[in-house]
């Protein structure tokens, strides 16, 4: 078990991706890949997951601030779905509640501390995933086993 876990903060457009490690409990961005026609690109999905090799997937859910489930809540279920399927590993859904709000509010910070420079929605989506992933990690889970 490599204790390294991937994150997708999943649209339609574009999908950021963030890695993490269970044993540090961090987690930082990593890319954002393309989603032509809101489809995935299976072949840099592929080779992400080849070279990280995770032990564990985690997929943003999308719903209202209160909950319920948005317009895109089952679209990345199914996206989880195909993931655990495709990939044979353990996939978890987190709450993705105002994780780009946080996202853009951290880039601004480090382009006023003149640590970035100009910051677009890529850049956004992956921090995003990477936030969802810092509070998926800092949570309890049982230990991942492979057969």
């Amino acid at each position: 078990m490599s204790g390294v876990v991937l994150c997708f903060d999943y649209g339609t457009r574009r999908t950021g991706v963030a890695v993490g490690q269970r044993l540090t409990g961090t987690a930082r961005p990593l890319t954002t890949l393309a989603m032509p026609q809101g489809q995935p690109d299976w072949a840099a999905f592929d080779a992400l997951l080849k070279e990280w090799r995770p032990s564990d997937l985690v997929v943003g859910r999308p719903t209202h601030l209160d909950g319920t489930a948005s317009t895109l809540t089952a679209t990345a279920e199914a996206f989880a779905a195909t993931l655990r399927e495709r990939y044979s590993l353990p996939v978890s859904m987190a709450d993705e509640r105002l994780s780009s709000r946080a996202a853009e509010e951290l880039l601004r910070e480090q382009r006023t501390d003149g640590r970035r420079g100009r910051i677009d929605k890529a850049d956004v989506d992956r921090y995003a995933a990477a936030l969802m992933l810092e509070d998926w990690l800092a949570q309890p889970h049982p230990a991942t086993t492979h057969d």
